[in-house]
């Protein structure tokens, strides 16, 4: 061996070969053990399990597409959406008209030509989005006038209304019965009234004049019977300052009563509306000046337009034309829009006179 090749052997022996192995510590082989103990692999704590896949996200595009295609239906075929939404009325998709402040200016629009029901009384009308009962009279915001502040006006509008709700929708009045709410709140002193009331609800022939529908609604309940228990209506209340400081309130407002023959007629049975305007004036009097009791009023002025409540001579009650409508005597040369509220009642023109004489209503 050369004195070089002993050096080598000599250093190697003293520092250990390269490829040589090499004995593990105490700790490294504690470690060694206890992991051939553990069984499986470990996981970490925000790893997600094979078995346990992440939801995938489709919900929002499949909504998403839908909503796309319902507004493309929309816009190409709306009376397909219309009919749907709708049924075959065409009114029921359509909002509710807005309270009537003021006179209107022109008749309401044409209405699809559709025969009313048992289901739907208002259907073809323009009635049909009018409000119900009492909450289609508006009654103004009150403020001091004449001999009453504006917390006595408002107690003087508030109880006109009342008198025009007992007097037309009151269901026993309706029935034929005796408008005592109504009574109540006329002044007992007024004699002209006074004697009217007597005449016109003891009479069983009334005339023109002593017609209790010119201030009452009343049907005979083995001629006709209200469908349902709705009645629609639409009108104002308006005041003014009138005689000896009185508080004037006029009242304008249309009802239309769906009826019935009596009996069960089935779904097919017919429906007619009986279409009534009145136009009521009333003084609230200053007690200082006029005979009067406290909370009733008198009566200025009362007049009537109907429609379908019967053409002959006053029975007391409404006659609706069940049957004979197309008998009914008219005369051709006037004509009348029973809905058109922008004209003031024409007791000389309109669909009911004295007499067998009527108009021809447009539309009903």
């Amino acid at each position: 061996m050369s004195d070089e090749e002993r050096e080598r052997f000599l250093r190697e022996s003293v520092t250990g070969a390269a490829e040589a192995p090499v004995e593990p510590s105490a700790r490294a082989r504690e470690v060694e053990r206890r992991l051939r103990e553990r069984s499986g692999q470990p996981k970490g704590r925000r790893t997600y399990s094979p078995a346990r896949p992440r939801p995938r996200r489709t919900g929002w595009y499949v909504t998403g597409f839908v909503a796309a295609v319902a507004l493309l239906v929309v816009a190409l075929f709306p009376q397909l959406v219309v009919g749907r939404l709708g049924g075959d009325d065409g009114a029921q998709d359509r909002a509710p008209l807005a309270a009537e402040s003021e006179g209107p200016r022109e008749a309401p629009g044409a209405e699809p030509d559709l025969r009313p029901t048992l289901a739907q009384p208002f259907r073809g009308s323009p009635a049909a989005r009018w409000a119900d009962g009492a909450a289609g009279i508006t009654v103004p915001p009150a403020r001091a006038t004449g001999w009453m502040d504006a917390a006595q006006v408002e107690r003087a509008l508030r109880q006109s209304r009342d008198f025009l709700v007992a007097a037309g929708l009151d269901s026993r009045v309706l029935q034929g019965e005796r408008p005592t709410k109504a009574i109540a709140l006329l002044n007992p002193h007024q004699k002209d009234v006074q004697e009217y009331l007597r005449t016109a609800l003891s009479s069983t022939a009334p005339t023109p004049e002593t017609d209790p529908l010119l201030l009452f609604s009343r049907f005979r309940p083995e001629q006709a019977r209200l469908v349902g228990d709705v009645v629609k209506t639409r009108g104002r209340l308006t005041y003014r300052e009138g005689k000896r400081g009185a508080v004037e309130v006029t009242a304008d407002v249309t009802f239309v009563y769906p009826v019935t023959p009596p009996g069960d007629g089935g779904r097919d049975a017919e429906v007619v509306r009986a279409i009534v305007r009145r136009e009521v004036v009333m003084s609230w009097d200053d007690p200082a000046e006029v005979i009067t009791e406290p909370g009733t009023m008198s009566l200025v002025s009362y007049a009537l337009d109907m429609t379908n409540g019967g053409c002959s001579d006053p029975t007391g009650y409404f006659v609706p034309p069940f049957g004979t409508a197309d008998e009914q005597p008219t005369d051709e040369s006037r004509q009348v829009d029973p809905y058109d509220r922008s004209k003031p009642i024409d007791t000389n023109n309109g669909t009911t006179d004295a007499g067998d004489d009527c108009a021809t209503a447009t539309r009903s």
